[in-house]
């Protein structure tokens, strides 16, 4: 095998839904404002017993059931989240357990916004190197939880949720090579803080940034897959506002892609928007299979991080 491949996918979203009439009962707003700004109507919000770790394992379940493989298969597990909140066992540890893996490898990725691409990336240089063969990759956010209810320029963001790959060796390489960085001395533009830790970010900044830099960013991963912009099936950034994925959807040159939008009905889940929207285009069969998608992600850290992938 010389190579990977995302063999399926799943995705797992909370029942409450938080619309932005309701939100405009909570803070001074309105569903105008929001959908102006941010282009959200509506977000997930998870029960106090919906925890970060179950979400995952509710993702990961229909990813690995759709896949065809047995929990025996499986033999690394990598979670992307930034909202975990103990230290140990970690969230992969405990999806393996709720989902009666065997012994595979666990690992918790925290890249933040950038976490579910750097987590298939490195899924796929495992598997490349002999480490694994079958992987399981998730992304999982309970952000609720480390949101200020009274910061309107921020509560109105998030929502919970996860989502799932199952990734596989593969003869024909169906993961790109990763082109990956960061702006350390902007890191502070997003944060996650204090005790208890709260939300913050410098929103302008990072807009500027994301708008101007990201797309020659998003162009050269294209370029490393051997894939032209315009020959895209479909792009998948990080769901984090609307104002940000339709221009830099543009300005990448995928003319002829779908461009994920998920964001409008979920809002910004951080780690899990990718693979949540992912999985959702592949329920929905709105990509074909085989045909190739741009994943890129980006946030947090001021990280970055995306790969062009054979979509399952």
């Amino acid at each position: 095998m010389s190579g990977s491949r995302v063999l399926a996918m799943g995705h797992y979203q909370p029942a409450r839904v938080l619309t932005n009439d309701e939100l405009a009962g909570m803070v001074d707003t309105s569903d105008e404002w929001i959908r102006s700004r941010v282009g959200i109507r509506t977000r997930r919000v998870a029960d106090p017993d919906e925890t970060v770790d179950s979400m995952a394992a509710e993702a990961a379940a229909k990813a690995l059931a759709n896949s065809g493989l047995s929990p025996d298969d499986i033999d690394l597990v990598l979670v992307a989240t930034c909202t975990a909140v103990d230290r140990s066992p970690n969230t992969a540890a405990r999806v393996a357990a709720r989902l009666g893996l065997g012994s595979p490898a666990v690992m918790d990725v925290n890249v933040v916004c950038a976490g579910f691409t750097h987590a298939l990336a490195n899924a796929d240089h495992a598997i490349r190197a002999g480490a694994a063969r079958n992987a399981l990759v998730i992304g999982v956010e309970k952000f609720t939880d480390v949101v200020d209810w009274t910061d309107r320029s921020t509560c109105v963001l998030v929502g919970d949720g996860a989502g799932a790959a199952v990734v596989t060796a593969s003869a024909e390489p169906g993961i790109g090579p990763v082109v990956w960085g960061s702006v350390p001395e902007m890191g502070h533009a997003v944060r996650i803080e204090g005790t208890p830790s709260r939300f913050a970010q410098e929103g302008q900044s990072v807009y500027r940034w994301a708008t101007t830099r990201l797309p020659p960013i998003a162009r050269r991963v294209c370029e490393r897959a051997g894939v032209a912009p315009e020959d895209l099936a479909a792009v998948v950034l990080h769901q984090a506002n609307l104002r940000i994925i339709e221009p830099v959807a543009r300005r990448i040159g995928a003319v002829n892609a779908v461009i994920a939008t998920d964001v409008t009905e979920s809002g910004n889940t951080s780690a899990a928007s990718i693979p949540l929207a992912l999985s959702k285009l592949v329920e929905r069969r709105t990509v074909a299979a085989g045909a190739p998608v741009l994943l890129f992600g980006f946030g947090g850290n001021l990280s970055y991080g995306g790969q062009v992938i054979h979509c399952p």
